[in-house]
């Protein structure tokens, strides 16, 4: 069974960092894709750094430059290291998973994923 667990949220200053990590089991990076989405109060949901099978990231605009995914195999561990955060950056912060499974690495970067952890509030003041 597919379950991921977000922690390392928080409440920061503007142009301060944060890292939030996102402990997964029931499943192998390798066959999954992977990534982080977050959702500001009455905002939709927005991806804003995603995995590939293979290792190859990809980020929202609003975030590139600034966020940096990375995988831990050996502690099956998904991080986001978030800097120079800004107000905008608050928002619930989401990790997720879907099997690559008869979809393409393609997938990861523009398709739906269907296994959700509980997320992590990040909140950044001005």
């Amino acid at each position: 069974q597919v379950h991921l667990v977000e922690s390392g949220g928080g409440s920061v200053q503007s142009g301060g960092s944060l890292r939030l990590s996102c402990v997964v089991s029931g499943f192998t990076f390798g066959d999954y894709c992977v990534g982080w989405f977050r959702q500001a109060p009455g905002a939709e949901r927005e991806r804003v750094a995603t995995f590939d099978t293979g290792g190859g990231p990809a980020y929202a605009d609003s975030v590139r430059g600034r966020f940096f995914i990375s995988r831990d195999g050996a502690k099956k561990t998904l991080y986001l290291q978030m800097t120079s955060l800004k107000p905008e950056d608050t928002a619930m912060y989401f990790c997720a998973a879907v099997s690559v499974r008869y979809k393409g690495d393609s997938y990861c970067h523009t398709g739906q994923y269907y296994h959700w952890g509980q997320g992590t509030q990040v909140t950044v003041s001005s």
